[in-house]
């Protein structure tokens, strides 16, 4: 049974995961601006930088758009922008494989050097211990995640 005060942290937490939530889209906003991009191009970035190169249909999957037109329509303005190049599957010459051009990445990766900056800092003054339950806490988090997104895009 929660005890009252157990009760009142849970709320708080969910208040301010909320609260970061809102502040990580805000963030998202900003740096894909600064980059003269729009979201949706910048979250591509994004995945291509943490999962490698993907095909146009893996990114539109992830991304929630369709499979034609919308995902072309971003993969052409990452590759004018210099940030992402198309190739060859070497095992399915027909399928398209979407990668980062690596030495273009730093233009973006900058404008997300003050949230690292700070990320790096705080982190200073967490135990070892302190560290692994947050990185606990933000795997679990982040393997429900896709989950929780899906069930809401099949919402009526």
């Amino acid at each position: 049974m929660a005890t009252p005060e157990r009760e009142r942290m849970a709320n708080e937490l969910q208040m301010e995961t909320q609260r970061g939530t809102m502040f990580t889209v805000l963030l998202h906003h900003a740096t894909a601006s600064k980059a003269g991009m729009n979201v949706t191009d910048a979250q591509c970035v994004n995945a291509l930088s943490l999962d490698g190169p993907q095909t146009p249909g893996q990114l539109a999957q992830l991304m929630g758009i369709t499979t034609g037109g919308a995902i072309t329509a971003v993969i052409d303005r990452l590759e004018k922008a210099g940030y992402v190049r198309r190739t060859r599957d070497p095992d399915d010459r027909r399928r398209v494989i979407v990668e980062l051009v690596e030495e273009n990445l730093a233009r973006f990766g900058r404008y997300f050097a003050p949230i690292g900056r700070h990320f790096q800092e705080r982190l200073e003054g967490f135990t070892d211990e302190q560290i692994a339950f947050l990185l606990a806490w933000m795997r679990d988090n982040n393997a429900t995640m896709p989950k929780i997104i899906e069930e809401i895009r099949n919402l009526p």
